[in-house]
């Protein structure tokens, strides 16, 4: 954690605080996801300006982020009741520099101590980059102790907005003036064809450029994924763990709306989320399926010339955008899911017609669910019948974008 970032000037403000201290108690002790939580403090009150809900949203996604850091140094055990979370909060404050003012939930905060704590416990890497015990057993067992430790600092950055341009729609050019129009400044990725950064954190929901479908908020990384399948104006291409689509809109603007794109999901909700994304995109070759049996399936053995499989994952490699999940998986779900990972490669595979190509890509940099799924299933009776084209693993802390994986495999 940068102490580095201090705010001794800072004013608390006790609506604001509050809001922290309600949706701290959601997420923690109600099992609730941060994002949503935060969606919801950021429209509770109308007089809040944009930098009132940036000192929530960002209090919030920190103290997530390092709960387990906090806690300890406030001596306080989950679950907390709410003197608990304003003696992390306190914490928080007092790492910050920020003075903190004669409110009762501050009268003994030991400030001097706070410091030494943290001091004392930034040692342990546990602690430091706050993550449960047997998350970090688990990556220095994958990683080894070097790359994890770089790679699990980095996963406590707060991530950069990336957008992908539309090219349905316009050119990077063009929607970075549109954008600048209207006080957005960006700047150009290199080896990211698609990608514009943003200079400084903005709402780009609300612009114009938005709602006129001219781009999707996207990370880097994730952008790589619809590029590798290498997809052609034209062909017949199945997404088939599609959820709300982002890789899906990518995929139709490179097939520049020629072809068949079937959108898959066990999901209706996020398919039906996808549908509204796609009118805005100007995108009308997708086709969508729930996979509620395995009909769907059997339907398209064999027809796919290219076949996007974004696997189910632990998500490690995205804990920047989703903090709370450190807190919320469990060793036995990595089990499961690896288990679910052989089953959709085994089963959704078939769809690739002879010739054709797939993408195996999770946001994990666990080479557990990553190169030794690809390695199990090229041994099976089914996976005999691909060849590994290539693969590319990106880790955070080498990128300074999500951590991803991704597999080109090709059928004979």
């Amino acid at each position: 954690m940068n102490i580095e970032n201090r705010r001794p000037n800072m004013r608390l403000h006790r609506n604001l605080c509050f809001a922290v201290i309600d949706g701290l108690h959601l997420i923690f002790n109600e099992g609730e996801y941060a994002d949503k939580v935060i969606q919801q403090l950021l429209k509770r009150d109308k007089r809040w300006g944009s930098r009132d809900r940036g000192f929530v949203a960002e209090t919030v996604y920190t103290i997530v982020r390092y709960q387990r850091l906090y806690a300890e140094i406030a001596d306080v055990k989950a679950p907390y009741d709410r003197d608990n979370l304003w003696r992390i909060f306190a914490v928080w404050a007092t790492l910050k520099g920020i003075k903190l003012p004669d409110w009762k939930y501050f009268t003994d905060t030991p400030s001097r101590k706070i410091k030494g704590r943290f001091d004392e416990l930034s040692k342990i890497r546990k602690f430091k980059e706050s993550i449960p015990d047997w998350i970090d057993e688990l990556g220095v067992k994958e990683l080894g102790e070097a790359e994890w430790t770089k790679e699990i600092a980095m996963q406590n950055e707060q991530a950069d907005v990336i957008l992908r341009v539309n090219t349905l729609k316009t050119n990077k050019t063009d929607l970075q003036l549109k954008l600048q129009s209207e006080d957005i400044e960006t700047e150009f990725l290199p080896n990211h064809p698609s990608a514009l950064k943003l200079k400084e954190r903005a709402n780009v929901f609300v612009t114009e450029a938005f709602k006129n479908g001219w781009f999707e908020v996207q990370d880097a990384s994730s952008q790589l994924v619809a590029d590798y399948l290498d997809v052609k104006p034209g062909m017949k291409v199945v997404d088939v763990c599609a959820g709300a689509g982002g890789k899906t809109l990518h995929l139709a603007s490179l097939m520049e709306n020629k072809g068949q794109l079937i959108a898959m999901d066990i999901y209706e909700s996020k398919l039906r989320k996808l549908k509204v994304r796609a009118r805005r995109n100007g995108v009308h070759n997708i086709e969508m399926k729930v996979i509620d049996s395995t009909k769907p399936i059997k339907k398209l053995h064999g027809k796919a010339d290219r076949l996007l499989i974004d696997a189910p994952c632990s998500g490690l490699g995205v804990l920047r955008r989703n903090p709370d999940a450190k807190w919320k998986l469990q060793p036995e779900f990595i089990e499961n899911i690896k288990k679910t990972q052989q089953e959709v490669l085994e089963q959704y595979s078939k769809m690739v017609k002879s010739g054709g190509k797939m993408v195996y890509a999770t946001c994990s940099v666990l080479p557990s669910e990553n190169q030794e799924q690809v390695q199990k299933f090229l041994t099976t009776e089914t996976g005999k019948e691909f060849t590994l084209v290539k693969d590319k693993k990106i880790l955070a802390y080498k990128s300074g974008f999500d951590g991803f994986y991704m597999a080109l495999l090709e059928k004979k």
